[in-house]
């Protein structure tokens, strides 16, 4: 059965974001194509969750392929943008330059599809910041569907 929000969903307003794209790139290496959050709308430090964005457009590199006609965003960019949004939760909690990459993804679902143009909210709550390694649970959420869940194990390399 799948979970619930961790956030009241609407109450968020896309246009109001509280990191901007290129505040998170600052922080996060990825570039061109693989730039995958437009923004983040909240951060909650006292329940540890943060809710990003991802604005999934018709031009983008993969829609002439994937698949031809009906266009569907590939489940590995679902979770390379909930990756990202980790990866930044990680540096707020703490603050270095080391890059957070993917050490495992446990108890993923899909449970929809995404089709252009649409706007993907990202869920995201903090289970454990260590030095070593980043635990997190998200969700991704269109239309107030949820289109994916998962737990992420982030560690630096």
């Amino acid at each position: 059965m799948a979970a619930p929000p961790f956030v009241d969903l609407g109450q968020l307003d896309p246009a109001r974001l509280q990191v901007t794209r290129e505040q998170i790139y600052q922080h996060l290496p990825q570039r061109f194509e693989f730039m995958q959050l437009d923004g983040i709308l909240t951060i909650n430090l006292e329940t540890n969750v943060a809710v990003g964005l991802r604005l999934v457009r018709e031009d983008e590199f993969w829609v002439r392929g994937h698949i031809p006609g009906r266009p569907l965003l590939p489940g590995v960019l679902m979770l390379e943008s909930a990756a990202q949004m980790a990866a930044y939760m990680s540096h707020v909690f703490q603050p270095d330059n080391r890059f957070l990459g993917f050490g495992g993804l446990d108890n993923v679902k899909f449970r929809g599809t995404v089709t252009p143009p649409a706007t993907m909210f990202i869920t995201l709550k903090l289970v454990e910041a260590r030095t070593r390694r980043t635990v997190c649970d998200s969700q991704g959420w269109v239309d107030n569907r949820l289109v994916f869940e998962g737990r992420f194990t982030g560690m630096p390399v």
